[in-house]
């Protein structure tokens, strides 16, 4: 179900932040437990491997910069199970848990953070560039709101065409802000594109509270200046997130118009690894770790009899081993090699295209 009630917008947030977490149901409503299960190993996994990617980022093992979704995988969870397979996802650098969940192998996503050629990206883009054609993610992209513009224009494609695949184009509230996220908007209202905008509201651009950027902080109003239909829901649940994001994909498939979904949750650390967060307060960092979306659908799961201490612990057991897995590969991988910098330059061949090296004369002899 869609929460449309804004978190009360003050300035502390001891209640601002914890409005819906009392409408949670108590049961599960003829959910099959073995779903439910998977969503929740869904949701540890994305978890155990960002915690494991903080910990090579800080071990060096990683380069540039490194954007985790701690906090956010009940939304990342949601919104992948509302895609069919042949839909497609653009995302920003916040990426690594929606490769996951789209299908990309755990192991091909470390391999691309650590650089090597076996990663999803071939080690050319790393944390923020994952790209897998097989799954249809079009990319993570690390200039804030480069991706809508490539959404819309997906979009159109699909139009064009005459096919009826939907695009889902996630984005953080720091990018409702800037212009290309308006001109999307607009475009896509205008020629009626199958495309979702998902705003991932984390109650904090950067170091930015929302209400204090933003002049209308209810970010799923903002589509209405281009009569885009809005809806907000509870990202910290994941049942929530999958239902209505699953409402308006087959509405945009069906009436092949775009819609705006935000989801909001916690990001229970700083923007990037390296962030230690120095502008939350306290208060807000007990808060953000009483909300955290795993610890609440695992009590929920417990409460209804569907989680037991042994499954708990083989989910837990089985996480465990596929992440050691997947950084084990990455660390064993190659890196790639230096004569292919310039093989993904472009999609087709280019006559004359440089491809000389720092090192190289400017002319050739």
């Amino acid at each position: 179900m869609a929460d449309t009630a804004k978190p009360k917008a003050t300035g502390k947030t001891g209640s601002r932040r914890r409005a819906a977490r009392n409408n949670a149901d108590s049961h599960f409503n003829g959910e099959k437990p073995e779903v439910l299960l998977d969503y929740y190993r869904q949701m540890l996994l994305i978890r155990r491997f960002e915690e494991r990617a903080a910990q090579a980022y800080t071990q060096a093992r990683i380069g540039g910069y490194c954007h985790l979704n701690l906090g956010e995988e009940a939304t990342i969870v949601g919104l992948m199970e509302a895609l069919q397979e042949r839909d497609y996802l653009f995302t920003n650098y916040r990426e690594h848990g929606y490769a996951i969940a789209k299908g990309t192998h755990p192991r091909e996503v470390m391999a691309e953070l650590y650089g090597r050629s076996t990663g999803v990206s071939k080690g050319w883009g790393g944390s923020m560039h994952l790209f897998d054609a097989r799954t249809r993610l079009l990319g993570g992209y690390g200039i804030v709101g480069g991706q809508l513009p490539l959404a819309v224009g997906a979009a159109l494609a699909i139009t064009y065409r005459g096919s009826d695949e939907v695009v889902m184009c996630q984005m953080g509230d720091g990018t409702t802000n800037i212009g290309a996220f308006h001109e999307s908007l607009n475009i896509a209202s205008l020629w009626n594109l199958p495309v979702i905008f998902v705003v991932i509201n984390n109650f904090t651009g950067m170091g930015t509270p929302v209400e204090r950027s933003s002049a209308e902080p209810e970010l799923y109003k903002r589509g209405s200046a281009y009569r885009i239909e809005g809806v907000r829901v509870d990202g910290r649940d994941v049942l929530a997130v999958r239902d209505t994001a699953t409402t308006l994909v087959e509405r945009a498939r069906s009436e092949h118009r775009p819609f705006l979904l935000e989801a909001f949750s916690y990001r229970m650390k700083g923007h990037s690894v390296v962030d230690p967060a120095k502008y939350r307060t306290k208060e807000e960092a007990e808060e953000a770790l009483a909300n955290d979306p795993i610890a609440m659908f695992e009590e929920r799961l417990t409460e209804a009899g569907i989680l037991t201490d042994e499954i708990k612990k083989e989910i837990a057991e089985s996480v465990k081993a596929e992440v050691a897995d997947a950084a084990d590969f990455a660390e064993n991988s190659p890196h790639p090699e230096v004569s292919t910098l310039f093989d993904y330059t472009y999609a087709t061949p280019v006559a004359n295209e440089s491809r000389r090296m720092p090192a190289d004369p400017v002319f050739a002899e």
